[in-house]
């Protein structure tokens, strides 16, 4: 065996290892909950999880950090994330090696964000690198459906490495990957089963109660249709936890389906940071304390 092979074969080794605990996103998303991992898997600590089903995945960060399970569904309605995802599954050296064409200058970004690859794979990578190199990890299109995110202008960024897109890899290999809508995604949800639940942020009389979902509006109205579905998941006994605005509109909606906690995050959206600061915001969820 060549030493070329025996590097590969310990590189899949090490992956396979890393990605049966908890391993880090390999994308940046604006709302991530990365933040709040340390507190859902207090919650769930305490609970055998067997099916897990996560509707609006977004970067994954909940999904990534949960030991690895018998059985996922990954769901989200952004079609260009969830190809991404595919791809990453099956094919992340190809990835990488297309990774590696890309630099981190704003002519190479603007040239790659206008560019329309044809092939699965340089779509996936394209995604990877705008995503890790635009500003603050938006995504973000226009009415024509075209990418439209400035440059981020960051020094340095943090491109996912060969071990880094082996793991997410291995840990995908156990998820089904659908891209679809919240409602048809949690379609066969079970009891027992544990769902993690972070939609776009709307409540009532703010921006007459829209907000952009990639090329979709998500209304109240899509708020009350979650509502519904969570009561759906209580009365068949699945488990959920839920995150949402810190809203009285939104606290009317869900307080009847389980208990609410207050918890607070750094909001990293706003352009200056200046303009950062703390922000609550609510989680609901039926599974009871330890």
């Amino acid at each position: 065996m060549t030493a070329s092979t025996d590097t590969a074969v310990d590189l899949a080794e090490r992956a396979r290892s890393v990605a049966a605990e908890r391993i880090p996103p390999f994308l940046r998303w604006a709302g991530g909950k990365r933040w709040l991992v340390p507190q859902i898997l207090r919650l769930t600590s305490g609970i055998e999880v067997k099916r897990y089903h996560e509707p609006f995945v977004g970067g994954g960060s909940v999904f990534f950090a949960l030991p690895r399970l018998e059985e996922a569904v990954l769901s989200d309605l952004n079609t260009d994330l969830i190809e991404v995802y595919r791809e990453v599954r099956d094919h992340p050296m190809d990835i990488h090696d297309r990774l590696e064409r890309y630099e981190n200058t704003r002519d190479h970004y603007y040239a790659a964000r206008a560019a329309s690859p044809v092939d699965a794979i340089d779509r996936a990578a394209r995604f990877i690198y705008l995503n890790h190199t635009s500003f603050n990890g938006i995504f973000r299109v226009n009415l024509r459906g075209e990418y439209n995110v400035p440059f981020g202008n960051r020094k340095s960024v943090n491109i996912p490495d060969r071990a880094a897109l082996r793991a997410a890899s291995e840990r995908l290999k156990g998820a089904r990957l659908n891209a679809a809508d919240f409602e048809r995604a949690l379609g066969d949800v079970r009891e027992g089963d544990l769902v993690f639940l972070d939609p776009p942020y709307t409540v009532a009389h703010n921006n007459n109660g829209f907000v952009k979902y990639n090329q979709h509006l998500f209304s109240f109205d899509d708020q009350r249709r979650l509502a519904e579905s969570v009561r759906t998941l209580v009365e068949i006994g699945a488990r959920y936890i839920l995150t949402n605005a810190a809203h009285h509109s939104i606290d009317e909606l869900f307080s009847t389906h389980g208990r609410r906690l207050t918890v607070s995050r750094r909001n990293v959206i706003a352009g200056k940071a200046a303009a950062r600061g703390s922000a609550e915001e609510y989680l609901f969820t039926n599974i009871e304390e330890l």
